[in-house]
């Protein structure tokens, strides 16, 4: 099955859809690229999804004439003018005679429509340049540049009504329960991109305002190119919570999803069957697209295969850049599990101070159960140039309380920006016991990184579930070291996929670093090896 859509096919609604794709086709036109300035014309799929997504209830139902949807959420690949549609329905939710409300019944039981009065619309990007390429700047180019354009106030961040009584505004950080408080219609693109928590937050937020404006009959649109699963995006809760609709293990009759990819059917490595895979998770925007463009990509060794299934096939597969199977990662939760007083451990510390984030993790040597201990992280709506440094004090009483709780047997941590502090407790708890471990040893990196995959793969590992780790896991990325060990595998260490990105991995690092101490401390029999307690003293750990 190629389309995934909640709720299935059933009896019509009375609906919106043809009062505002009328309007569409009357009163705007096409975005950036090749149709820039032509008269907007909707395709048969975008045409069909209009209809559904402004149904309404009939005629003597307790919410007659209200929205039938209030989340909607649509799954499609790349290059099918996705944000465009949400370009023209943000147009049309916030044009003063736009039809998108429901205003009484036509003689022949048709349902009128009306504008939304006083609209307000937030539509959220990561970052200002994401907000200028998506769904705000093709509203922009639009509006300004179309039949309506003598109806708005235009600016870079905001679109107004003349009148001053709406407004559409580019929100490119987390916004806070304020930018939301009257919302009408929350636009949401590109949820794949999403996995910053404060983002996950603001989502959360901005779908319980929806409720705030009854009269105004909110709702949410939701619009993503598949996700990478264990990414930790919006576009995968929303997924996960729409099939827990459709399998019956959740209830929401508000919601609408709407999800168009290439079957399994297809034998991708032909060129007839790659081409028949395109063409499916096309839909209706095959008929507009480039086919042989799109298929020569497919052509090219340097297209990462992965990331060509995810965005122009929509299939939800992992990048083969990522480190690590963050899906898998979530299937090793040992719920329930706590790492007993007195038990051997070992610790894995890694961080930075001020620009990125450290991390605590320690690992349980008798069972492999891993559990993040702290995790101080530079807040990512903060500027560059804004101050703030690790809390130092709240680190090291971290490392106190676990010396305190367990036996450690070994703490292997990163010394870079921690020298003063991995010296303070090497004095501290002996320097049999805190290890400097320096990641910059690449090769000695590596191979710790493949004793890490192996135990996620073999289920060796276990972890408490922090969202934090998870999170962190997700992130990484494999950076080649153009070297292979000696059964030929390709040698890489871990890193963000760009330096100045906000998605931190330094808690997977201090979780690598722990699992490598492990290993250190089963290779050694972990039997009367010298450990040290939070007073210096020394005593006997027995494994």
């Amino acid at each position: 099955m190629t389309v995934f859509m909640v709720p299935q096919d059933e009896r019509p609604y009375p609906t919106l859809g043809p009062l505002v794709c009328e309007f569409i086709e009357e009163n705007l036109i096409h975005g950036p690229g090749d149709l820039r300035g032509h008269p907007a014309q909707l395709d048969d799929e975008k045409r069909a999804l209009i209809w559904r997504i402004y149904e309404i209830f009939p005629k003597g139902h307790a919410e007659e004439g209200r929205r039938r949807f209030k989340r909607v959420a649509l799954s499609m690949r790349k290059g099918v003018a996705k944000t465009e549609l949400m370009a023209w329905l943000a147009a049309c939710e916030l044009h003063a005679g736009a039809p998108v409300r429901f205003a009484g019944w036509d003689r022949k039981g048709q349902p009128l429509g009306k504008p939304v009065t006083d609209p307000y619309i937030p539509m959220i990007a990561v970052t200002q340049e994401q907000s200028d390429e998506l769904a705000f700047g093709t509203l922009r180019v639009v509006l300004s540049e179309g039949p309506l354009r003598h109806d708005f106030d235009i600016g870079m961040e905001r679109i107004l009504r003349k009148g001053g009584d709406g407004k559409a505004i580019a929100l490119a950080s987390a916004p806070n329960a304020r930018d939301g408080a009257r919302t009408t219609f929350n636009c949401f693109d590109e949820t794949h991109r999403l996995t910053l928590p404060t983002l996950r937050r603001a989502h959360q937020v901005m779908l319980a305002n929806v409720p705030k404006r009854k009269e105004a009959d909110a709702w949410s649109l939701e619009i993503t190119t598949a996700f990478e699963p264990g990414a930790g995006s919006i576009a995968e809760d929303t997924y996960q919570y729409a099939t827990a609709v459709a399998e019956g293990r959740a209830k929401d009759s508000r919601l609408f999803f709407f999800h168009r990819q290439a079957s399994d059917k297809h034998e991708i490595g032909t060129e007839q069957g790659m081409r028949a895979a395109i063409i499916e998770a096309s839909g209706a925007a095959a008929a507009w697209s480039d086919i042989d463009a799109i298929l020569e990509l497919s052509r090219d060794p340097t297209t990462d295969a992965s990331y060509f299934q995810r965005v122009w096939l929509n299939r939800m597969v992992r990048s083969s850049e990522r480190a690590f199977d963050a899906t898998h990662w979530r299937e090793l939760v040992r719920e329930g599990h706590e790492i007993p007083q007195g038990a051997l451990i070992t610790l894995g510390f890694d961080g930075a101070r001020i620009f990125d984030a450290t991390a605590l993790v320690a690992t349980e040597v008798t069972t492999g159960f891993q559990q993040l201990l702290g995790c101080w992280e530079r807040p990512p709506a903060l500027r560059s140039e804004d101050a703030w440094v690790v809390p130092e004090d709240e680190v090291d009483a971290a490392v106190a309380s676990a010396f305190e709780r367990w036996r450690v047997w070994r703490m292997y941590a990163d010394p870079p920006y921690w020298q003063t502090w991995v010296s303070t407790w090497t004095g501290r708890y002996g320097d049999e016991v805190v290890i400097g471990w320096w990641t910059n040893r690449y090769k000695q990196m590596a191979f710790s990184l493949q004793a890490f995959v192996e135990a996620m793969q073999s289920g060796a590992i276990s972890h408490d579930g922090s969202e934090v780790l998870m999170r962190h896991i997700g992130n990484a990325h494999r950076r080649p070291l153009h070297m292979v060990d000696e059964q030929g595998r390709p040698l890489w260490v871990i890193s963000k996929e760009r330096s100045d990105s906000p998605h931190k991995i330094d808690a997977a690092m201090a979780a690598v670093l722990s699992w490598r101490a492990r290993i250190d401390a089963i290779a050694s029999g972990a039997t009367g090896v010298s450990v040290y307690d939070s007073r210096g003293l020394k005593s006997i750990a027995l494994a």
